[in-house]
Parts: C-alpha cells; sequence; structure tokens
C-alpha cells in the first residue's frame, strides 16, 4: 500500500470510529436525560470532544436522533435475516423472533426507542434522514415476508387465517408488549409477580398455539 492510499484509509478509519464514538455517547446521553433535555452539548461533553466537531458529523440534533436510532434497528434486521434463512419450519423462525424479542428487552436501547418513536410522531414535520431509518425498516420487512411465505408454502401456520395480517399484528404486539414491560422495570408499582420474561414467555406460547393448523 502506497503512503498516499494507507494515510485516506487512516483517516478513513479514525472518521469512522469518531462517529461509533459519538452515535454511542448519544445513546447513552439519550437513554439518561430523554430526548427532548438533551442538549448536543451535553452529547459532546460525554463523547469527550467539542460542539465544533460535533456539528461537523451532525450539523442538527435531529440528524443524530435518527443516526442512533437506525443504528440500534440494525440487529434487528441481522437476527431476522438469520432467522429468515434457518432451515427450519416457519412456526420455529418466529419462535426464534419471539425469543430475539425477550432476550432483548432488558437492553437499555429500548428507553431510546420508545422516547424516538414517540419524539417523531410530535414533531411538526418529518425528521431530517428520516429515510435512512424508514428504509431499515422496509428491509426488516422485506425479510419478514419471506418468512411468512415460507410458512405458507410449508403450511406450518393455518390455512384458514389472513396469514400476512395475523403474523404481522402478532410481531407488533409481542415487540410493543415487550417494550412496556422494559419501561415498567423501574416503576415498583406496576411490578408483578411474574418475572417479565415469563410473561413474556406465556405470550409467545398462545400466539404460537394459535397458530398451529388444527391436528
Amino acid at each position: 500500500m502506497d503512503p498516499k492510499t494507507r494515510y485516506e484509509k487512516e483517516r478513513l478509519d479514525g472518521k469512522q470510529q469518531r462517529l461509533s464514538l459519538i452515535l454511542e455517547a448519544a445513546e447513552r446521553v439519550f437513554n439518561q436525560k430523554g430526548i427532548e433535555k438533551t442538549t448536543m452539548q451535553d452529547i459532546a461533553t460525554d463523547a469527550n470532544i467539542g460542539i465544533a466537531t460535533l456539528f461537523r458529523y451532525f450539523p442538527k440534533k435531529e440528524k443524530l436522533i435518527v443516526a442512533v436510532a437506525t443504528r440500534l434497528l440494525e440487529p434487528m434486521l441481522e437476527r431476522f435475516e438469520y432467522v429468515a434463512g434457518l432451515p427450519v419450519p416457519c412456526l420455529d423462525k418466529l419462535e426464534a423472533l419471539f425469543d430475539f424479542f425477550i432476550e432483548d428487552h432488558y437492553k437499555l436501547s429500548t428507553t431510546f426507542m420508545v422516547d424516538f418513536e414517540s419524539y417523531a410522531a410530535h414533531f411538526p414535520e418529518p425528521l431530517e434522514d428520516i429515510h435512512h431509518f424508514n428504509a431499515l425498516t422496509r428491509r426488516i420487512s422485506q425479510v419478514y415476508s419471506r418468512i411468512i411465505q415460507n410458512g405458507i408454502e410449508d403450511g406450518s401456520v393455518r390455512s384458514d387465517l389472513e396469514v400476512r395480517d395475523t403474523l404481522t399484528t402478532l410481531i407488533n404486539t409481542f415487540g410493543i408488549f415487550s417494550k412496556k414491560l422494559s419501561l415498567q422495570k423501574n416503576i415498583p408499582m406496576l411490578e408483578a409477580d411474574l418475572t417479565t420474561e415469563l410473561q413474556l414467555d406465556i405470550l409467545k406460547r398462545v400466539f404460537l398455539d394459535y397458530l398451529k393448523p388444527p391436528v
């Protein structure tokens, strides 16, 4: 590698590392203070960089908010793609996706994603760069559609259902419920005798039993 090429690679690598540092800091601060109350200076301080450097990467707070949300969706796409490729019936794939939500519910990012959804819904206009987030969401939906089609073809789900609508409703309901339980864990008066994991496992079993073809 010639000196010029090596320099350019090191420069790009350094830029990517700083970008990751900024996004990690933003996620932490957004979770601690909430999106509305967080300032760009808060994030710059946490990332140990100057405010001018932060603005070079993200000229507006909204662009940074969307970047964090998009980054947090990437593991979901990876899991959906992995599950879609498994050589197992559709119900087994759905169970794997439900398990992913059960494993993921406790992560700190849940707080941010709930806050992000509310923030975006109440923002007077579409957030800048929201098309990046929407594009990733569509990719996840496309992978999920392949899983559903697999269920139609292998006969592992009931044939009397509107399969696409039913499975989409179930996965959305499961995701929303897992977020709700995650947020309630820090509110003592809402604590139940059942653990969050057990409640989600019960809901998973109800859904999977409902989808099975009659014997």
